[in-house]
C-alpha cells in the first residue's frame, strides 16, 4: 500500500494488522481525492476516524492539509499510524488519539474542513456515528465535507442534521458517500 498523491506520493504505508481490519484501497483513496476539491482540505484541518493504518489522513496531509487528527481504538494500529507518519515525514503535522470514536468526538475541537471515516464493515451503527458528528457544533467547518466509506450492504440516509449527501459512489463492495455541511 502506498501514498497515491502529493509530497509523500509513492511512499509505502504499513497496512492494517487488526483482525477484521480492511484498509482503504489505493484505488478508492485515489477516487476520493480526485472527487474532492483540493481547496477543501489544502491548508485545512482533517479528521480521520477509525483510522486503521492512517492512509486517508496521510493522503490528505501529503496533498496539502495543514493538520490531521487520527482516531483509532486499537493500540497496535495506533503504533502503525505513528510509524506511517514517521515514514512519510508528516509526523509534525498530526496527532494520534488511541481511543474510541465516541470518546474522541467528545473532546476534539473543530472545525475540520474534512472528516473521513471508513470503519470496519462489521460496525452496525454508522448512522449513529454520522448523527453524532452532525450534532457536534463546529466539528465540521461550514461547507466542510464528511466522507463515509462502507459496505454496499449498508444504506445511509440522505442527510444528518446539517450534513447533506452530495455524492454516492460505488467501487465493487465499497461505497463512499460524501456529505457537505450546509450553513
Amino acid at each position: 500500500m502506498r501514498v497515491v498523491g502529493g509530497e509523500a506520493k509513492g511512499r509505502r504505508l504499513k497496512g492494517t494488522i487488526s483482525p477484521g481490519g480492511r484498509p482503504t484501497t489505493e484505488r478508492v483513496r485515489a477516487a476520493i481525492f480526485n472527487i474532492l476539491s483540493p481547496q477543501l482540505y489544502q491548508g485545512g484541518r482533517v479528521l480521520d476516524l477509525y483510522a486503521g493504518s492512517g492512509s486517508l489522513g496521510i493522503e490528505a496531509l501529503s496533498r496539502g492539509a495543514s493538520w490531521a487528527d487520527f482516531v483509532e481504538q486499537d493500540r497496535r494500529q495506533c503504533a502503525v499510524i505513528n510509524d506511517n507518519l514517521e515514514n512519510t515525514k508528516l509526523r509534525s503535522n498530526a496527532a494520534v488519539y488511541c481511543s474510541t470514536v465516541h470518546s474522541a468526538l467528545t473532546s476534539l475541537a473543530g472545525p475540520y474542513r474534512l472528516v473521513m471515516l471508513d470503519p470496519p464493515y462489521r460496525l452496525e451503527n454508522l448512522d449513529q456515528v454520522l448523527e453524532e458528528i452532525a450534532g457536534i457544533p463546529n466539528l465540521v467547518d461550514f461547507s466542510g465535507t464528511v466522507v463515509a466509506g462502507h459496505s454496499k450492504r449498508v444504506t445511509l440516509q440522505s442527510g444528518y442534521g446539517p450534513l447533506q449527501m452530495i455524492s454516492h459512489r460505488n467501487y465493487g463492495d465499497n461505497v463512499v458517500d460524501f456529505f457537505e455541511r450546509e450553513g
